[in-house]
């Protein structure tokens, strides 16, 4: 394939070449994006995706909170929402509702409807990421999941056309949708209902607290690793497994939580996948149950020279 950075419509946005990922994801590892884009707003994203050569993939990049960029970096066009045009978050509290860009956190969008009295809402608070994320990928805790609370959402699709989608529509079940490959989300409507600001912060309150007391956010870890299996905590089979606080390299598993994966300061993400593939493949032999990885790995693995 030729250069094609060379051959892109002028954008309002940023486009940055070669650009490392790293330092955009929590668990501080991974090579450079081919091309990385920052997008002005939702028009500005369209418009480039539109004129996109098709042969050029296209990987999209939230908070980067769960996420292994691989060290051989991602071909094609990263993109990557911020600033105000995807991550302003606005309520309907007469309507107990709340409308949130795809790049807002999801803790704030819990804060911020606990402010405007719109509950239900809460369990947001637990989870470190992005609406865009929970909508891809139906995340939950506590209880609550995205498609408790989803009304309509959308995102822009690879020939840059804007898609609108019900919680129907995708077909959500645990940590998977049936959203069509290549869309971009960039924004949400969710539904809660009315309550006391004081009662839904302190719900967020314990949320928080537990969450200080059971993970280890002070770590750069890329939250939960694995899915848990039907009938199953996969922290549990882990733990069972002997692999709490063992690790390869840089990379080790939580002493404080044995379904988070952290870089102790100078691993590679082929060290991460690597323990974690390892710890697969021996609960797999020990329990008869294979975990399924939550944490998502992109890009290329960097070629071993000899």
């Amino acid at each position: 394939m030729t250069d094609w950075r060379g051959d892109l419509p002028p954008v309002r946005g940023r486009l940055l070449k070669d650009e490392p990922l790293g330092p955009f994801t929590w668990l501080r590892v991974g090579g450079p994006a081919e091309l990385l884009f920052l997008p002005a707003d939702e028009e500005d994203l369209g418009n480039l995706l539109g004129q996109l050569p098709p042969e050029v993939p296209v990987t999209v990049l939230g908070a980067g909170s769960n996420v292994i960029v691989r060290d051989g970096g991602v071909k094609g066009l990263v993109v990557r929402l911020a600033g105000r045009a995807f991550g302003e978050v606005a309520a309907e509290p007469g309507e107990g509702r709340m409308i949130a860009g795809a790049a807002a956190l999801d803790a704030n969008l819990a804060r911020a409807a606990g402010r405007a009295g719109v509950a239900g809402l809460e369990f947001f608070a637990g989870i470190p990421g992005t609406v865009g994320g929970a909508l891809t990928m139906n995340a939950g805790c506590y209880g609550g999941e995205t498609a408790d609370i989803l009304s309509v959402a959308w995102g822009v699709d690879r020939q840059g056309r804007k898609q609108i989608f019900t919680p129907l529509d995708l077909g959500y079940s645990y940590r998977v949708s049936r959203a069509p490959p290549g869309l971009i989300w960039t924004g949400a409507v969710f539904q809660g209902h009315a309550g006391d600001p004081e009662q839904i912060a302190a719900s967020i309150d314990v949320i928080t607290r537990r969450r200080e007391a059971t993970q280890p956010l002070r770590e750069k870890t890329g939250g939960s690793t694995f899915k848990n299996p039907p009938g199953y905590s996969a922290w549990k089979l882990i733990d069972d497994a002997g692999w709490r606080g063992r690790g390869f390299g840089g990379a080790m598993i939580s002493h404080l939580h044995a379904n988070f994966l952290i870089n102790t300061g100078a691993a590679t993400a082929a060290e991460l996948e690597g323990l974690g593939e390892t710890i697969r493949a021996d609960v797999a032999a020990k329990s008869g149950v294979m975990l399924e990885w939550e944490i998502k790995r992109i890009g290329e693995e960097k070629p071993i020279t000899p």
